[in-house]
């Protein structure tokens, strides 16, 4: 019996890939760093991911960089914006968007490491910025301090995400706050009367109630502090 090799397939008997777009790219990133993590995101991957050739991608996305930017951009969307909107003190208010903002990072350690040094500029990043300068102005901070100040305030939301989130997953880390703690218990008041005084308010409240405070801090420097 004569086995006979099958027929080569006719290339334009396959099912059409879909044309490339970036929303599409952005959507495939995003799906793929939920799966992977955001290290395994690069182009070489992505492009792997959509069945083309890097080189394809770079017609949308100049560089990982700007594709990880991207993902942070898409994700921005979920920040909870409402709080501009809602009666009640202005602090709380723009505390409330800034605890959002941390929150989406939160979810994400890998990007909020790397949103320390990226820039998206999309609508979501800018709704993000119009919000807080909108409540900034509502508190009538200056013009000058509102304008330094909403990037202080986004850099301190992005700085704490990536802190928290890094050390939250780190077994080692876990281990170095338990050191600290022991050894703030333990200080002496004639070495360190300032430690001994304070004792274990020192490391008191709730992330969350620690994470209000600081803001609040920042918000009242802002309006307080002349440029």
């Amino acid at each position: 019996m004569i086995h006979r090799s099958p027929a080569p397939r006719s290339r334009r008997e396959r099912p059409a890939k879909p044309a490339l777009t970036y929303e599409g790219i952005v959507a495939t990133a995003v799906a793929l760093m939920r799966a992977e993590g955001l290290q395994r995101v690069t182009m070489r991957r992505l492009a792997q991911e959509l069945d083309t050739g890097p080189a394809s991608l770079y017609v949308y996305v100049a560089n990982t960089a700007e594709l990880h930017a991207a993902i942070l951009e898409e994700l921005l969307g979920s920040v909870d914006l409402g709080a501009v909107r809602t009666g009640g003190d202005w602090r709380e208010r723009l505390a409330a968007v800034l605890g959002s903002y941390t929150r989406v990072l939160f979810e994400h350690p890998s990007l909020a490491h790397s949103a320390l040094v990226t820039r998206p500029s999309g609508p979501n990043y800018l709704a993000l910025v119009e919000a807080v300068l909108e409540l900034l102005h509502e508190g009538q901070v200056p013009d000058a301090q509102a304008a330094w100040g909403v990037d202080v305030l986004l850099q301190v939301a992005t700085s704490t995400a990536a802190e928290h989130s890094a050390r939250g997953q780190d077994a080692a880390a876990r281990e170095q706050d338990n050191a600290l703690v022991a050894a703030l218990r333990e200080a002496t008041a004639q070495t360190y009367p300032r430690i001994a005084a304070l004792g274990t308010d020192l490391i008191s409240g709730t992330p969350d109630q620690r994470l209000a405070w600081i803001f609040r801090a920042v918000i009242n420097g802002a309006k307080d502090t002349p440029r």
